[in-house]
């Protein structure tokens, strides 16, 4: 199994979509929809300009097909499940139609139990259709190295598509599929991919997510 799930434990600075480089213009407040990208390094893009990491690329993929949709990067680096639930509710102080859920590198990273990840991404889905009972839900799952025990392994894997068939969401079943393990598209650490990375990781993503936003 590739080498892809260690996720760094160093902290950077999360803000809000920032306009010019997370976010599509609005063609107008009342028509524009918001696609939040909820997760850890990953997401935030660690060791790269916000530009250049996937959720901005997909801003831009919005914006080349015309969808009336704004993206919110939502990363954290360093952050788990349970930290993440901790932030949900102040993320939930704005409307969220697509929420992206990309977590639980670290929670395996530290050998946490797979029964408390499954339960705090849960508690996540369960707060955002709690405000918005039409969110989209995409779950981008993970995978991790048999280090911890093969068993472990294997359910923290299949926990993905257990929440997205329990909650009638979309599973992109491996957020670094064709990137993981790859020492051309991750940086030195071997954990975090380079811009040529993210670039593949965000057709992975627009694959599924296209097809959604286009639904409206």
């Amino acid at each position: 199994m590739p080498a892809i799930c260690g996720i760094a434990l160093a902290l950077c600075f999360f803000s809000w979509a920032l306009p010019a480089q997370t976010s599509t213009p609005a063609p107008a407040a009342s028509s524009t929809k918001t696609v939040v990208f909820l997760g850890d390094s990953l997401t935030a893009g660690l060791g790269l300009p916000t530009s250049e990491a996937f959720p901005a690329l997909i801003a831009e993929k919005i914006r080349a097909a015309g969808l009336p949709f704004q993206v919110a990067n939502a990363g954290l680096s360093g952050d788990t499940s349970a930290g993440a639930l901790r932030r949900t509710d102040w993320l939930l102080q704005r409307p969220i139609d697509v929420l992206v859920i990309e977590l639980g590198g670290n929670d395996g990273l530290r050998g946490l139990p797979v029964k408390s990840l499954k339960a705090n991404l849960q508690a996540i889905i369960d707060k955002a259709k709690g405000k918005n009972p039409a969110v989209k839900i995409i779950i981008a799952g993970m995978q991790i190295p048999p280090n911890l025990g093969a068993e472990y392994a294997a359910s923290f894997e299949r926990l993905y598509a257990e929440l997205a068939r329990e909650n009638n969401a979309v599973l992109i079943p491996f957020l670094l599929e064709g990137v993981g393990g790859h020492r051309d598209l991750n940086q030195p650490d071997m954990i975090h991919p380079t811009a040529a990375g993210h670039r593949i990781i965000a057709d992975l993503v627009w694959r599924t997510l296209e097809p959604i936003l286009r639904k409206g």
